[in-house]
Formats: structure tokens, sequence, C-alpha cells
């Protein structure tokens, strides 16, 4: 098993959900979250006065996969949460060593 962390651009979320939804992944965490990389931010207007905007708002989603369905999903972030423009994100993969559900004791697969 895989988890699967993408930070996205916020207007992307609907979109990003709609399209894992069709590749049949379902569960997931959203988190809002703010940071930046090379985008460093940018400067904005407030009353006449100029301030720096260090982090810049992004969404957090956490998906855990069966390995074999990790490509798929991060495929369909990325064709679907892909502007072109500086921002647009990161996907992290890590492994998973074990999930279980709290409600039922089940684990592993059958947790996702």
């Amino acid at each position: 098993m895989k988890k699967i962390e993408a930070i996205i651009k916020p207007f992307k979320m609907d979109d990003v959900r709609e399209a894992l939804a069709e590749v049949n992944i379902t569960g997931m965490t959203v988190s809002e979250v703010k940071g930046f990389g090379r985008q460093k931010g940018h400067t904005e207007l407030y009353r006449g006065a100029e301030y720096m905007v260090d982090f810049l708002p992004k969404v957090k989603i956490e998906i855990i996969v069966a390995d074999e369905d990790v490509e798929r999903c991060v495929n369909t972030i990325i064709e679907t949460a892909q502007t072109g423009k500086i921002g647009d994100g990161k996907i992290f993969i890590t492994n998973v060593e074990r999930v279980i559900r709290i409600r039922t004791g089940e684990e592993d697969a059958a947790a996702i």
C-alpha cells in the first residue's frame, strides 16, 4: 500500500476529486494548507500599503491506495491539476505498513 499526498491549487480540488472518482479512487482526506516553494509568494496591496504574502493557500489531498493503483491515481492527479504555471503543486508517495479500520478492526486492503 502507498500513501499519496498531493499539494494542489485550491480551485482544482473539485476537478481532481471528480476525476479520481471516475477511476474508482474514492476515499481521501483533504486539508486546507499554506506554503510556498519556488513560487515564493507575492506582494499584494491593502489600503494603499504593499505587503508580502509568503504562504500561499493550497489544498492537500491524502489517499491510501493499493500498489497497483498508484500510477493510475498519480497520473489522474497530474492530468487534472496541471495548469502549466508555477505553483501547480507536488505529489509525494510513501509506503504504508498497516491500515486498520477502527469501527470493524479490518486491516490493510480490506480497510482501505
